[in-house]
């Protein structure tokens, strides 16, 4: 089973070890895109300050974020699962995670980036800002940016078994799931129920689909499609609703009902 998550806005403030080797990233046929985006990046940060929080979306508060961009070759890393510290990873709790559990989220998670493309949880980069909707001078948009890479690169990591992609919509448009990988991917919807209506939930989509993870990295279950996906998921006491694919080469829904948030 491939997990494809979001990364997030929250960070961690500096590594704790060696700078960032690129060329030991996982997923090596995404390297000369890595390359790219990562000059371009410090390029950019490194000339004039206004342009860079323009091209960045960046804030007054934010202006410190262009000085650690200039400094990504030599500062510090930790791994991406280490980094990212926002609601979903705070409930998926990868710290924490019994032993097995932990090395299955190793072979299992693929977190998405602006800047780095896709990541496994060991793969060591520093802190960093760029969103996946940004457009980085003599490269572009980056949604556009990773397609060619990570169309060769995520069939690959999918091999043949489920992926389960719980991507915000800013990073869905750099990979699409195509053909019979998308028939054996499943989305998720988070939906919270009150008094016999539904609505969609914004920063508890991000908690219950951490939880969710979670879960399914402790079961140790190995569901094949979205419909095995959706019974065990029943199982570890979750509701949940699932829907076909509206045309052939589309990836299932499955909608996660919450009566508490």
């Amino acid at each position: 089973m491939l997990i494809l998550l979001p990364p997030s806005e929250g960070k961690a403030d500096t590594g704790s070890g060696k700078p960032l080797d690129l060329a030991r990233l996982s997923l090596p046929a995404l390297h000369p895109a890595r390359e790219q985006a990562l000059d371009a990046l410090v390029a950019l940060c490194s000339g004039d300050a206004d342009t860079a929080a323009d091209v960045l979306g960046l804030s007054p508060g934010l202006r410190g974020e262009i000085t650690r961009n200039t400094l990504l070759r030599t500062a510090k890393a930790l791994p991406a699962g280490s980094l990212y510290t926002g609601v979903l990873y705070d409930n998926l709790g990868l710290a924490d995670l019994p032993a097995p559990a932990k090395t299955r989220a190793r072979r299992s998670l693929l977190i998405f980036s602006g800047l780095w493309g896709a990541l496994r949880i060991d793969d060591r980069i520093p802190p960093y800002r760029c969103a996946m909707g940004v457009r980085l001078p003599g490269v572009g948009l980056l949604t556009t940016h990773w397609r060619d890479a990570m169309a060769q690169a995520l069939p690959e990591a999918a091999g043949t078994g489920l992926v389960l992609d719980l991507r915000s919509s800013m990073y869905t448009p750099a990979w699409t799931p195509r053909g019979d990988v998308a028939a054996r991917t499943a989305t998720v919807r988070v939906l919270h129920e009150r008094s016999g209506a539904r609505t969609v939930v914004s920063h508890f989509n991000k908690a219950t689909k951490g939880r969710i993870v979670r879960d399914l990295l402790a079961d140790g279950g190995t569901p094949r499609n979205p419909a095995e996906l959706a019974t065990a998921l029943r199982d570890l006491k979750h509701t949940v609703e699932q829907l076909p694919p509206a045309k052939p080469g589309r990836p299932w829904q499955l909608d996660v009902v919450v009566t508490e948030l």
